[in-house]
């Protein structure tokens, strides 16, 4: 793929460009496009009207530019974490109606947390999780279920790098944090309090995939102080095996009977 007179390729500049994007800016002029990217005002013109040629972009009546639906459309096809969400999603529905507050699923990516669906809630509740969102590792209940379960080495290469304090809760020592992760293995969840956003708390347990290794968290957002992981966590492991089964970890034998509905399983919870 040819390169700038910086080095960088075509690839690389498109990239930059498909990243200039987000919840806060989902659509700007091709100038402000070009600022955020900090590629030259003719390259970014340039490659904007090749990306709308092919409709990876879009125009908007005002002129503004937007990440266009044919991009999301190639982007799903072959994708491993449709099935994930496909999977993960009537088991999430059915989390939801029984909690009654945000229900996430998120994955490991970058040395980050990665949230693939998200179902939100009506209550009031402060929550930063969105849908292709990411959040730290560290200090997030998906990313130390993700983390806790993850290959030693990987948790030696993570630990030994600088992490940022978040509130007071956000456990950033080396030593502290392989005994949290130790007791995460051992309990089977994390209930993390206010590490990021003081007035939520998440709860989240691992998915486990065909192969046995893990594969996704899924988490609850709740308010602080309104944990009650007792009621909480039976819910969520419940649906986590359900999203396993579906991922084919455990094949179920001829005869048996459907899982039955988390809001039948679990309406005592409420």
């Amino acid at each position: 793929m040819a390169n700038s007179a910086s080095g960088e390729s075509i690839i690389g500049r498109v990239v930059k460009i498909v990243s200039a994007f987000d919840d806060r800016h989902p659509a700007m002029s091709v100038a402000e496009l070009g600022r955020r990217t900090g590629l030259p005002v003719t390259t970014t013109y340039r490659l904007v009207n090749d990306l709308l040629l092919e409709r990876l972009l879009e125009r908007e009546p005002g002129g503004d530019i937007h990440i266009g639906t044919r991009m999301w459309e190639l982007a799903s096809r072959g994708s491993k974490m449709l099935g994930l969400r496909e999977a993960a999603l009537p088991f999430m529905e059915d989390v939801q109606a029984v909690v009654q507050h945000s229900t996430t699923l998120g994955i490991l990516d970058s040395d980050e947390v990665l949230y693939i669906e998200r179902l939100g809630s009506d209550r009031t509740i402060v929550d930063i999780t969105k849908i292709a969102g990411r959040l730290p590792v560290h200090a997030t209940s998906s990313g130390l279920v993700l983390l806790a379960h993850s290959p030693a080495a990987y948790q030696d290469a993570f630990l030994a790098r600088p992490l940022t304090k978040f509130t007071e809760t956000t456990l950033t020592e080396p030593a502290a944090l392989r005994r949290h992760l130790a007791e995460i293995r051992q309990r089977g969840f994390a209930a993390m309090p206010g590490v990021i956003v003081p007035e939520s708390s998440g709860i989240a347990v691992p998915v486990f995939g065909p192969d046995n290794t893990i594969r996704a968290a899924l988490s609850v957002v709740v308010p602080r102080n309104e944990e009650n992981a007792p009621a909480r966590v039976p819910v969520l492991m419940a649906a986590a095996r359900g999203i396993s089964r579906a991922l084919g970890l455990a094949r179920r034998a001829e005869g048996d009977a459907p899982a039955k509905p988390l809001k039948a399983l679990f309406a005592v919870h409420r």
